[in-house]
């Protein structure tokens, strides 16, 4: 190791006096930023005008590197310059309203790139512990934990939550959306509707479906039920909702469609309807009530459909009514 100058000598009893005093510090006021989490790796220490850090190795070897591939001094960048692309500007901010004296502490949860590529989370957090007269900071001291695991435990939580969250709004059977998405989605496509486009929607419901239940059986039922179910999606365009809005009435919206645009789709799905059921053996066929959406509620809405399923019911079912 080469010879250190006398100034760079004085600057490194410099640094090392500040860790000291620092160290003292903590110790007199009991101020060490201590939490009861796992992870720890332990104290870090910044000092600002030398832009040197000072830390516990458990912060770089829990990222795969040995004592041996990091500088003797290591500075602010040698962190950031590691941080997530998606994390740099977040830390970077609450470092800097810190050091400004906006925040009474700098504390995130940032990426950091592993040496193997890798990403850990680490949860940092610090403080401006010394100032000059003029209040520019001069010395830092925080912790910093890996939450790694945790962090990946908080995600295996949000999957499974934003799976209940979809179980919960599909129909156990069909697995179409719910009655209650239903109405969520169409209260949605209602602002929309009174703003820019026009709104369709088409109520189905399978004819004398209790007698086929009744002669064939639920299982046989549930097979009926299923089969409409893909046809629908099957003729459903990308922006189109489909639902089962209860028993054998089932739902669809169709935004920024025209009647006649919705009446040729709606008239497929009945035609194939019938064409799959006479396949079976039995003529079993599916009425239609559709309406346009022009003011009111989304119950008013789905009760002008219901007239129009119950005018195609009234003559003869197997039809369109709108």
């Amino acid at each position: 190791m080469a010879k250190e100058t006398y100034e760079e000598l004085l600057e490194r009893i410099q640094t090392l006096e500040k860790i000291n005093d620092q160290l003292l510090k903590d110790q007199m006021q009991d101020v060490k930023l201590n939490y009861a989490w796992a992870g720890s790796l332990g104290h870090w220490y910044f000092d600002y005008q030398a832009n040197k850090v000072t830390y516990n190795p458990l912060k770089v070897l829990a990222l795969g590197y040995t004592k041996e591939e990091i500088k003797e001094e290591v500075n602010y960048q040698f962190f950031t310059d590691r941080l997530h692309p998606d994390d740099y500007q977040m830390v970077m901010n609450n470092m800097i309203d810190h050091l400004k004296g906006l925040t009474p502490a700098y504390e995130v949860e940032y990426r950091i790139k592993a040496k193997n590529g890798s990403y850990k989370w680490y949860y940092d957090r610090g403080i401006v512990t010394q100032r000059d007269r003029e209040g520019n900071p001069l010395f830092l001291s925080g912790i910093v934990f890996d939450i790694s695991e945790k962090k990946k435990y908080q995600e295996e939580l949000e999957e499974k939550n934003r799976m209940l969250r979809e179980q919960s709004s599909r129909d156990s059977l069909t697995y179409l959306y719910n009655h209650r998405s239903l109405y969520e989605k169409l209260n949605e496509y209602i602002l929309h509707a009174r703003k820019y486009q026009p709104l369709v929607i088409a109520m189905m419901d399978i004819d004398d479906f209790k007698l086929v239940n009744d002669l064939k059986g639920h299982v046989f039922g549930d097979s009926i039920l299923l089969e409409l179910s893909k046809i629908m999606l099957h003729h459903a365009r990308k922006d189109d909702f489909v639902a089962r809005y209860g028993g054998e009435e089932f739902f669809m919206i169709f935004p920024s469609s025209t009647m006649d645009e919705v009446y040729l789709v709606c008239e497929q799905i009945r035609k194939d309807f019938m064409k799959f059921t006479s396949l079976r053996g039995q003529k079993i066929t599916v009425s239609i009530g559709l309406a346009v959406y022009e003011k009111g509620t989304a119950s008013e809405f789905i009760h002008q459909a219901d007239l129009k399923l119950y005018e195609s019911k009234h003559n003869g079912k197997n039809q369109i009514s709108y």
